[in-house]
């Protein structure tokens, strides 16, 4: 299976997001120890701090976006990275808990802003229809490096150490050097006119109610994220006679699976129709998924149990190859060409938002409420996705009314 995208500009992207995404897994992986063991802070502070952080991040990263769109997001996205190597360095510095609080929205803050500016890069450097494969191709380049990343944090966890700890963070921040090093080298985008000369009101996007609802309906679809590093894990140890390591196994699979069929997936969306599709199948298959997890504490043998989490596991990846092929086409498709950096930053809130409320809401929905707490989760995806196609066709009657952005898109066969 080929990871990478085709040579230029999408391959530059591609490198830099795995110079990054190395650096990040091993980050992920090391993290929560190196605050706790070497820091000296609680969980509950380190909780607190990165959902504070996380939140600052979120608002942040729609003034990053459009920051791009003014003044170009190559030049945005390089200050970004270094911006952010900076942030995880200063990790290494911290010691009580309101420089934790700090740092850690300055982390966030720069992740969310690079995020947004990177996503109006792509779309300044690669053409429309060939954006959600880009993307795929990201997606697998994204979890290889993570995965590498992950095995190397594991080194760290394995001397557990203070100064394997800060190794790992040293790594993270030249990590984003060198990633900013890799975007100076793509060719640079020009500044949009409208967005330079304050075409439309600032911040738009917060004006665009069919958009702020289609983004938050992707949140709730992206509740599959902490579904896979917290609910699931707890729920194998706690209310299944699944093997403990199993847990690790099913985060390889995903992370493998996603890497090899992202790709593929991808190509079947090209333009809204099949987006919507594609949304529409996923929150079938989600719906499936929690339902077959739910089996799983049946009072089945440790075997049995097992084979019914990778099956559930399985379904998984299905959905989210099929979400995030459907909401890339969706998010950049109904974003006017010169706010893609402002539009892009909204639509990726909600990722910090389901990691922000996702680990609250699925511990009590799936740990206390258990099998029922499934099934209503499994119903609350399927209904997200279902209402993905009426709020995108929402979305596109705005964009094709008298003074809107999008009716050029609209018309030229976004639908293709």
């Amino acid at each position: 299976m080929r990871i990478l995208p085709p040579r230029g500009a999408p391959r530059v992207l591609a490198a830099a997001q795995l110079s990054n995404s190395v650096g990040d897994g091993a980050y992920y992986v090391a993290s929560a120890l190196y605050f706790t063991r070497v820091v000296g802070l609680s969980p509950t502070q380190i909780g607190l701090g990165l959902t504070v952080a996380w939140a600052v991040g979120s608002v942040a990263g729609v003034p990053l976006g459009a920051l791009a769109d003014r003044h170009g997001p190559r030049g945005t996205s390089v200050l970004l990275a270094l911006a952010t190597g900076v942030a995880v360095g200063s990790f290494l510095f911290i010691r009580s808990f309101p420089l934790f609080l700090v740092a850690s929205v300055g982390y966030a803050v720069a992740q969310c802003g690079l995020a947004a500016a990177r996503q109006a890069l792509l779309a300044g450097l690669v053409a429309p229809a060939a954006r959600t494969g880009v993307l795929a191709h990201l997606q697998s380049t994204l979890n290889a490096g993570l995965a590498a990343g992950a095995a190397i944090g594991g080194l760290a966890l394995r001397y557990d150490t203070a100064e394997a700890y800060r190794a790992v963070f040293v790594m993270d921040a030249a990590s984003f050097l060198l990633c900013a090093a890799v975007l100076l080298r793509l060719p640079a985008v020009a500044k949009s006119p409208a967005a330079r000369d304050g075409g439309g009101p600032r911040l738009a996007v917060l004006r665009d109610r069919p958009y702020a609802v289609i983004t938050l309906l992707n949140a709730v679809l992206l509740l599959r994220m902490p579904l896979l590093s917290l609910a699931i894990p707890l729920w194998v140890v706690e209310r299944t006679r699944a093997p403990g390591w199993l847990v690790s196994a099913l985060f390889v699979l995903n992370t493998l699976a996603v890497m090899a069929f992202q790709v593929r997936v991808a190509r079947g969306v090209t333009g809204l129709r099949t987006a919507t599709r594609a949304v529409r199948r996923s929150g079938l298959v989600m719906c499936a998924s929690c339902a077959v997890f739910a089996l799983s504490a049946a009072g089945l043998s440790p075997w049995a149990a097992a084979s019914v989490l990778v099956a559930g596991a399985v379904l998984q990846v299905v959905a989210e190859t099929q979400q995030s092929a459907g909401s890339w086409q969706i998010g950049f498709a109904l974003a006017p060409t010169h706010q893609v950096g402002q539009y892009q930053g909204f639509f990726g809130t909600g990722v910090p938002l389901a990691r922000t409320l996702g680990p609250l809401l699925l511990s009590w929905l799936l740990l206390v409420w258990g099998v029922p707490g499934w099934l209503l989760l499994g119903a609350v995806f399927l209904a997200a996705s279902l209402a993905m196609g009426p709020a995108v066709r929402w979305a596109e009657r705005a964009g094709a009314a008298p003074g809107r952005g999008r009716s050029d898109r609209v018309r030229t066969g976004v639908r293709a």
